[in-house]
């Protein structure tokens, strides 16, 4: 196999993993950074940690083809082009601070490159638009159940809190650990799936180039770890932007709101992965991003009313979710007609 294709692989494969790490570092972080219970470099640190041992111990599980099923990615300059454009909206995006769906940028620039082979060159019909309204249901779905559940939450924890002071516990301290607890279950959570979206890469532009992937547990533990290191690099890089957007300027969060918002969002996650899998033999894909938001926004409607939500600021971000997919498309769709119409390639 040639090294530099394998090199190329490589180097893409980090630069999505801590491009993922720069957006989707927030999710597991903001509720304890926010409400107090943690500082922003505890939160990353625990983050990093379990994060890494996540992807070490089951990343290697769940490696995915770059953009399955929405389209498929025919030679190599198409994975390179998908995948830096899918890199590279998600760098701009954290940089302004603005969490987005990593996986929806994905989906765009899979996107893009299915309607250039489709309508600009016209060889053949490659996008699966039965896979792609899936993945838009999901991803209307899922913020809905997250912030219902933010909800039910809120009152249950509201509730419990009162009991334990009655009493005569520590209610404070006993949530300040369930924060702690949810950060470190959601950040293994990210790490055991959410690497694939980065070794994935690797896969696709290997297999472009006419390659065999051959996997082996080494193998797989090597490409865990480098998209590990990828995503603790990113976290601790441009993710402090994003952490801070959520973490304390959507609503005002404490213990038990942010207790509950994390609950809300590890449930959400955990449901819409493993019940379609139970019930169907596969989990529906969903934005671990627009649970985590969604469930803030939930806590912080129930608890301080909308007057306590910044609805200017939800509005930028649900600006920002809006144009995610057709601004990754455009970006592959562009930069493959560039290369195209300059090369013929």
């Amino acid at each position: 196999m040639n090294l530099a294709i394998i090199a190329l692989g490589l180097g893409l494969a980090f630069y999505i993993a801590w491009s993922i790490g720069s957006n989707d570092a927030a999710n597991p972080t903001n509720t304890a950074v926010g409400s107090g219970a943690l500082t922003l470099n505890k939160a990353l640190l625990l983050f990093a940690f379990f994060s890494f041992i996540g992807a070490l111990l089951q990343g290697w599980m769940v490696i995915k083809t770059f953009g399955k099923g929405i389209a498929e990615i025919p030679t190599i300059y198409d994975a390179v082009i998908a995948s830096a454009s899918t890199a590279f909206w998600i760098t701009l995006s954290s940089y302004k601070g603005m969490p987005i769906s990593t996986s929806q940028s994905s989906v765009g620039a899979v996107l893009g490159i299915g309607l250039f082979h489709s309508y600009v060159v016209a060889t053949h019909n490659t996008i699966n638009w039965g896979v792609l309204l899936k993945v838009f249901l999901s991803w209307i779905i899922s913020p809905a159940g997250a912030l219902i559940l933010a909800a039910f939450f809120y009152y249950s924890f509201t509730r419990l809190s009162a009991g334990l002071t009655k009493r005569g516990w520590n209610a404070t301290r006993i949530f300040r650990w369930i924060l702690i607890a949810t950060l470190a279950g959601s950040a293994y959570a990210f790490g055991s799936n959410d690497v694939g979206n980065a070794t994935g890469v690797y896969v696709t532009v290997i297999s472009s180039a006419g390659n065999e992937v051959e996997f082996n547990y080494v193998t797989a533990l090597g490409l865990a770890a480098l998209g590990a290191a990828g995503i603790m690099l990113g976290g601790f890089t441009f993710g402090r932007r994003v952490i801070k957007t959520i973490a304390f300027g959507l609503t005002k969060l404490d213990y038990i709101t942010g207790s509950a918002a994390g609950a809300a969002n590890a449930l959400t996650v955990w449901l819409f992965t493993t019940v379609p899998a139970i019930l169907f033999g596969f989990g529906m894909p969903i934005s671990t991003t627009h649970a985590s938001v969604s469930a803030i926004l939930g806590v912080g409607l129930v608890r301080h009313g909308r007057h306590g939500v910044d609805w200017r600021l939800f509005g930028k971000i649900l600006v920002t979710w809006l144009a995610t997919v057709p601004a990754a498309a455009t970006l592959t769709l562009l930069g493959r007609a560039l290369l195209y119409f300059l090369t013929g390639i």
